[in-house]
């Protein structure tokens, strides 16, 4: 017989041995018998056939010495299975019912994890990526010492970089509208939020850019307070940014600006002269 023949034939062999084995522990009332089969296929990291036996054996094993190893390894279940959401769920709930296991900083971590799998992209709903972090670090608080903590800071990082985009897009968003008062708000609140952030020059001069054009398109009675605060956001951008790549852009709305001033005093003190 050709040696490929021959593996073929033992894996199918192999496969309705565990098929029925599988099959006759979740029909069998038998403790041991689901015990065995469930362990043994978690431990395979067959999650899939493993839950429905797991989710058995945590009624059979409620208020024993084994119903705090079944509920975690349920939770670990979902989780391998990608149902994150009844994965945080369970294991958020372990940690409540078995605060001091020991799975039970395995699973403030995952429950954590779980919740950075679930952050969607930065321009969707961000609760769950600041709920995410709220957990990151709240593992890092309670386990300062876990060689986890690295990896938590960096989840954070990342989920921080998603917050700080749609902070940044939201702002860009109002300025694009023309909502020139609620963008130059947007901004100063991103730059309160993300004061290193890399878009900390270009919300600066959006700033500037804004005040510049709210100014123009005011009726006149208020151009001249309106073109006074695209002055004062000018020599901070200035300040901040000597050697800016938005200099020429910026510089030319600053004359504008400041021609615009020049010519209304100007006016006034015509108008004053006897």
């Amino acid at each position: 017989m050709p040696l490929a023949l021959l593996i073929m034939l033992l894996v199918w062999a192999m496969t309705s041995v565990s098929c029925s084995e599988y099959q006759r522990a979740l029909k069998s009332p038998d403790y041991k018998l689901k015990r065995q089969v469930a362990l043994k296929f978690y431990e395979k990291g067959d999650y899939k056939r493993a839950l429905p036996l797991i989710e058995e054996l945590l009624t059979i094993t409620r208020g024993t010495s084994e119903a705090e190893k079944f509920y975690y390894y349920y939770a670990k279940c979902h989780f391998g299975v990608k149902d994150y959401e009844s994965a945080q769920y369970y294991f958020e709930n372990f940690m409540g019912t078995f605060p001091t296991s020991g799975f039970t900083e395995d699973a403030a971590f995952m429950s954590a994890y779980t919740l950075y799998l679930q952050s969607p992209r930065y321009d969707l709903d961000a609760t769950s990526t600041r709920k995410a972090i709220q957990e990151l670090q709240y593992f890092i608080n309670r386990y300062p010492r876990s060689n986890r903590v690295a990896e938590c800071n960096a989840l954070m990082d990342e989920l921080r970089v998603k917050l700080e985009k749609k902070s940044f897009r939201a702002a860009q968003l109002y300025m694009h509208m023309e909502y020139y008062p609620a963008a130059i708000l947007s901004f100063k609140n991103f730059l309160k939020d993300f004061p290193d952030s890399r878009y900390e020059e270009e919300a600066y001069f959006n700033i500037v850019k804004c005040a510049y054009l709210y100014a123009r398109k005011s009726v006149d009675p208020k151009k001249p307070e309106r073109f006074e605060e695209t002055v004062k956001y000018y020599y901070t951008f200035a300040e901040k940014f000597p050697k800016s790549r938005f200099a020429s852009e910026v510089n030319s709305m600053y004359k504008a600006a400041s021609d615009f001033l020049k010519s209304k005093n100007q006016e006034k003190a015509t108008s004053t002269l006897p």
